[in-house]
């Protein structure tokens, strides 16, 4: 039972952490911005700015004009 009760607190913990999203590069594009007031669906939009290929004049662009 107490294994049980350990694998279950573990999938919970991971759930948990992988739910949280690191929004700590917005600042460097959109310095500012508070990102609770953004959906899901823009966060992850911007991250995926973030990490795409485009230079970063760009990606700041974009990103600056979603926020707004």
């Amino acid at each position: 039972m107490k294994t049980l009760i350990t694998a279950s607190a573990l999938v919970l913990t991971a759930f948990a952490a992988s739910a949280s999203v690191d929004t700590s590069e917005f600042d460097t594009y959109a310095p500012g911005v508070d990102v609770s007031t953004l959906s899901d669906a823009e966060v992850n939009t911007i991250l995926s700015i973030i990490h795409s290929g485009d230079s970063e004049g760009e990606k700041r662009a974009v990103i600056q004009a979603l926020v707004k």
